[in-house]
């Protein structure tokens, strides 16, 4: 690729020709069609002197085509005449259907307005997926009429532990500054309008039945000890307090995705299931008996149980389950989509068990960790991914055949904030990692890092003028 023409992510196929195309505005003058003899998915820009053309199989891939020709742009040089735009023929179409990045805005709330901002960089990068995280112990961040508690309960803890969370931990330091949030509908619908405009579908994500902490403190008859009354967790970790396995709270979960299903079009719902201590189950008579009447030999497979009760009403409304892949191991749904996050190795096991799946491993597109020396970074939760890592991440892991690699329907790089208070904080840990990760998603030509790096540095500047922070590069 030419230096002076700077696309991130790159396009499978761009050839410079002679000479340039002179506009007033070229931004305008090109000519936009859709048409018949490409793939839905391609497109093709043809500069030449005598004008450019931007033609797509979809308009899907037509609004591709724009952002690319936009970067492209870039290049343009003045002249007495206008924009002179180098000649080129880009060829180009994405590898992976599901190109995403999760937000966690559960742990620390995040602003509409930043989340509007991080819409705009994802359509940047030619990603489609939003995934919200927007339950967890430490925070609710979705409205939900029918339980008014769960926002002006579940939405706030008085304060927040200081410092890293160690394994075993029992004393900590709070902060002592309330903390908390949320969307009503009417920004979610904001949200979601917003990203439809750019491409993007955002999935939502109501994390169960573990991660609950927050709805159990709003309505302690929803957890397996209910005379005892929690607080909004102020600590990271994992919270043995899950929901329990009650006719009620099958019927209180199911009210919550009717109202969830009518805010998000998405065809997928993340319904978590993750990290789900089954410590309670074990000692609770309600979920021993529960057990027993299924026949159960285990209480670690009520877990299967209940999310089977909960995702019908995704099913009766036509829509799709996603979870992480810990619901490999309960029994869960087969046509749910699994995102492998704790190791390739588990995105492994979820398409040779029939699964499709999102490949999100936290070795390589797990934003939260470090990406440079932990004495000189901000606090982050561990590990180290710097971006030379993300962009030599493989998404498709090999020895697979040519049935599981196809099951493989894309990937997806997540922002864990326990430790981003804030949207300057989530820039810095997000960018420009994410532009690495959109080269592996896109299919993007895999060329040296020197040459990926002449084409970061001055696309650096693109994601500062969309108002967001990033580290800069060393």
């Amino acid at each position: 690729m030419s230096e002076q023409i700077a696309i991130v992510p790159a396009p499978r196929e761009l050839v410079t020709g002679e000479g340039h195309w002179v506009a007033a505005d070229p931004a305008t003058e090109a000519v936009r069609t859709v048409v018949e003899n490409l793939g839905e998915t391609e497109y093709r820009i043809d500069v030449t002197p005598d004008g450019a053309r931007l033609s797509a199989g979809s308009e899907e891939s037509l609004r591709y085509a724009d952002q690319t020709y936009r970067q492209l742009l870039d290049a343009a040089t003045e002249t007495d005449g206008g924009l002179a735009v180098p000649a080129v023929h880009i060829a180009d179409a994405p590898r992976f259907g599901w190109r995403g990045l999760m937000l966690d805005v559960a742990r620390h709330f995040m602003p509409k307005e930043f989340v509007l901002r991080v819409i705009d960089a994802i359509a940047l990068h030619r990603l489609n997926v939003l995934h919200l995280h927007l339950t967890d112990d430490q925070g609710w961040r979705v409205q939900i009429d029918a339980f008014p508690k769960l926002t002006e309960v579940g939405a706030w803890r008085p304060e927040t532990m200081v410092g890293k969370m160690s394994h075993g931990q029992t004393e900590f330091t709070y902060d002592g500054q309330r903390h908390g949030g949320f969307y009503t509908k009417d920004d979610l619908r904001e949200i979601v309008a917003y990203a439809a405009e750019r491409g993007i579908t955002v999935v939502p994500e109501i994390d169960l039945p573990g991660h609950m902490q927050a709805a159990i403190a709003a309505y302690p008859e929803l957890g397996n000890n209910p005379d005892s009354q929690l607080g909004v967790r102020q600590i990271w970790g994992i919270s043995d307090d899950v929901l329990n396995v009650n006719d009620e709270t099958v019927e209180f979960v199911r009210t919550v995705l009717r109202e969830v299903l009518e805010i998000f079009p998405s065809p997928y719902i993340h319904l978590g299931g993750d990290e789900c201590p089954d410590v309670q189950w074990r000692t609770s008579e309600a979920a021993q008996a529960r057990q027993a009447e299924l026949g159960l030999t285990d209480a670690g497979q009520l877990q299967g149980w209940f999310t089977e009760q909960v995702s019908a009403v995704l099913t009766e409304d036509g829509r799709r389950l996603v979870g992480w892949d810990e619901m490999v191991e309960t029994d869960c749904p087969k046509d749910a989509v699994i995102m492998a996050w704790r190791s390739a190795q588990r995105g492994e096991v979820a398409v040779k068990a029939g699964h499709e799946t999102v490949m999100a491993p936290c070795e390589s597109v797990y934003f939260d960790y470090y990406q440079g020396d932990p004495a000189t970074e901000p606090l982050a939760i561990g590990g180290n991914i710097p971006l030379r890592t993300v962009y030599d991440f493989e998404v498709i892991p090999p020895g697979l055949s040519a049935e599981e690699e196809a099951r493989i329907v894309g990937t997806q790089c997540q922002i864990w904030t326990e430790y981003m208070e804030d949207p300057e904080r989530v820039g810095y840990m997000l960018f420009p990692r994410l532009s690495a990760f959109a080269e592996r998603a896109w299919g993007s030509p895999k060329t040296s890092y020197d040459e990926f790096l002449g084409r970061l540095r001055p696309h650096l500047a693109r994601i500062e003028a969309l108002g967001l922070n990033y580290r800069p590069l060393d």
